[in-house]
């Protein structure tokens, strides 16, 4: 994993299914497919410093150009404490 992803937390009841080190746009981003609670998703995960000064649109605009997105997905934001803005998509539910 790419050192600026090293101390990204994970919940316990979370289970990474992958993970990969990619680039969207100039920003290196972390992009996960995991499950939690009969919940399956993918997030894109950002370095918190990299995208300060974006608002949630912003980000769900650059995220939603990575291809990765289903049209019709709702997306949410996570920003855990120690540094990581989380982009999460492509609910389903088991």
């Amino acid at each position: 994993m790419n050192d600026k992803f090293k101390n990204l937390p994970v919940d316990n009841e979370t289970r990474i299914i992958s993970r990969k080190n990619t680039t969207l746009g100039e920003y290196d981003v972390l992009y996960e497919v995991w499950t939690w609670d009969g919940i399956c998703a993918e997030s894109i995960i950002f370095v918190t410093t990299d995208v300060s000064g974006f608002s949630n649109a912003e980000l769900e605009q650059l995220v939603r150009t990575s291809g990765l997105v289903k049209k019709d997905s709702d997306i949410t934001f996570g920003c855990p404490s120690e540094g990581f803005t989380l982009v999460n998509f492509n609910f389903e539910i088991d």
